[in-house]
């Protein structure tokens, strides 16, 4: 998850957030097209809604579709045609007319490349005014907020920030072996070195609460990353840019979940977004409180 703080002057009705993603909406790739980005049926089902309210809790998903071209297999045609060009005619193409036959060559072999999916949940908290978006890069996640500005009058979104850094504050919690209230530490973390080796050591399945661990810190490997575990409940790896990754919600949790009875969607997403509601708040508290912003 990357988390994002929403500007406090947007505001919409689910009715008006439908509107702004239409305009949006998920088309399939073209023949020629390399790339489609849009707004897809939370839930699954065809024409269905393009937001989901769960219990005020807001739910959208952005589908990404690419074709999948080598850049190797144009590369290779292109030297083909060269070799036919200066076969029959003696000259050497020049380089504006290799990019122009690479071009053509796109052009007619994109019909032929297979398409590649993939679906990037995101879930609005109005109330809390909480952006989270299901993406393991930061470059994912800024196409989703670059298309949400775009489709909802007024919306803006910034980073979520923490007054102490995750780093400062996961060396502390290693050092002292001690977690902050409502949280364990688990048994993988990742520690790198801040000078010119860039030394890396990882710890997986590992007990963290030895002076192996903590003599690596003192002596100046950073926590890039850090599993956790909240209330029992919601176990995950933090990490040195505030993501949250590899999210798994315990068995405690997880009794209530969908029962098969119809598809899942609604208690499975009251039952997450009831989890991380409590959660994000108490980690924001752990890490010296919310970074405010000018």
């Amino acid at each position: 998850m990357i988390v994002y703080r929403v500007g406090p002057e947007w505001a919409a009705t689910v009715a008006q957030i439908e509107a702004g993603l239409d305009g949006a909406r998920f088309v399939e790739c073209g023949a020629t097209q390399e790339k489609s980005v849009g707004w897809c049926e939370p839930r699954g089902q065809d024409h269905g809604p393009l937001v989901e309210s769960v219990g005020g809790q807001l739910i959208l998903k952005l589908m990404i579709e690419t074709r999948a071209l080598p850049g190797s297999v144009v590369t290779r045609k292109a030297k083909e045609r060269v070799a036919q060009i200066e076969a029959s005619t003696g000259r050497k193409p020049g380089k504006k007319e290799i990019r122009d036959l690479k071009d053509d060559i796109r052009l007619q072999l994109l019909p032929q490349a297979f398409t590649k999916q993939a679906a990037v949940g995101v879930w609005i908290d109005p109330i809390a005014a909480l952006l989270v978006i299901d993406a393991s890069s930061q470059s994912r996640a800024d196409e989703v907020v670059t298309l949400l500005v775009q489709s909802l009058d007024g919306f803006a979104a910034a980073l979520l920030d923490s007054k102490l850094s995750p780093t400062t504050a996961m060396a502390d919690w290693l050092i002292t072996q001690e977690a902050p209230s409502g949280f364990s530490i688990d048994r993988e973390c990742e520690l790198k070195a801040a000078d010119e080796s860039k030394a890396v050591v990882r710890y997986a399945r590992h007990p963290l609460d030895n002076d192996e661990v903590r003599q690596h810190v003192q002596g100046g490997k950073l926590p890039t990353r850090l599993a956790l575990t909240w209330n029992n409940r919601v176990s995950f790896v933090l990490t040195e840019g505030l993501q949250i990754k590899k999210l798994a919600f315990l068995d405690v949790v997880m009794d209530g979940a969908s029962t098969g009875k119809d598809d899942g969607f609604d208690a499975d997403v009251a039952i997450a977004t009831g989890e991380l509601c409590k959660l994000l708040p108490d980690l924001i508290d752990a890490l010296g409180g919310e970074m405010e912003t000018a």
